[in-house]
């Protein structure tokens, strides 16, 4: 691994409180984006997925901040 691909990987996955303000309200604004789109998917494309349309209404209806760690740059 290059120094410049070990430091994007850094950025990457640092910890949130590393993250700038401006960063992290970039990604809950994504993340709520993500959501919606979710919530507005067929019941077809919800089954390709294997999500169920209760689980997709489910995860749409969750506040921004309440994302798993692994979704977060």
């Amino acid at each position: 691994m290059t120094s410049q691909t070990h430091a994007r990987a850094h950025r990457r996955f640092a910890p949130v409180r590393n993250r700038s303000i401006l960063r992290r309200l970039l990604d809950m604004a994504a993340t709520r984006r993500q959501r919606l789109h979710l919530a507005r998917l067929d019941d077809h494309l919800l089954r390709d997925i294997g999500i169920s349309r209760d689980a997709a209404e489910h995860e749409a209806s969750k506040p921004v901040w309440d994302a798993p760690a692994h979704w977060t740059k």
